[in-house]
């Protein structure tokens, strides 16, 4: 079975053309929608006077992707926005491995250079590290608010909490300061 696929494309469009930029990416995406396997898209930009834009889109699996990727839609839309649109770096990220990468960029020349994925082992022992803690102290603090909810309800309780910090403190911080784990380099205190 084929994991769904997130694919982010950075692009620079003069900030001049910003508008031909928006209605050129709300093309795109309606595009795209209309092909099977086709989960979602969206795009973000740093600041409003910024020439970068990033560009995510979700597909259900790899043969899905693919064939947006080699239709002729998609061909034709690239070929609209190639008198304005720079192309600077491609990803494709499966699940949450994204959350493991090295802060890096990627020419688009050089995609195939691609820094390797941390070994899941190591993946889930870092999870397990953030998530446990912040679980006790979550079920810590509001069990006594939720004992007399059904178990379903006490862990929805308890999600509702961990799952934004996981997801916006916990994560980040420890795959920052366990980076060296995950790659399997040596502890900094132990480099010479």
């Amino acid at each position: 079975m084929s994991e769904p696929i997130t694919v982010t494309i950075a692009r620079r469009v003069p900030t001049e053309r910003s508008q031909e930029m928006v209605a050129w990416m709300q093309a795109g995406i309606q595009l795209a929608s209309g092909f099977p396997g086709f989960l979602g898209a969206g795009w973000v930009r740093p600041a409003a006077d910024s020439d970068d834009w990033h560009l995510l889109y979700r597909f259900d699996g790899a043969t899905t992707l693919h064939d947006w990727d080699s239709s002729r839609q998609r061909a034709w839309w690239l070929g609209a926005g190639s008198p304005f649109v720079e192309e600077t770096r491609v990803e494709r990220r499966t699940g949450i491995e994204g959350w493991f990468d090295p802060a890096h960029t990627y020419d688009v020349e050089a995609v195939s250079g691609v820094a390797a994925t941390p070994a899941r082992w190591r993946q889930a022992v870092t999870i397990f590290l953030t998530f446990f803690p912040v679980s006790l102290l979550a079920n810590w603090l509001i069990g006594p608010f939720v004992s007399s909810w059904s178990l379903p309800l006490r862990l929805l309780g308890t999600m509702v909490f961990t799952v934004p910090f996981m997801t916006y403190v916990g994560l980040p911080w420890i795959t920052r300061n366990l980076e060296w784990f995950l790659h399997g380099r040596p502890a900094p205190w132990r480099r010479g």
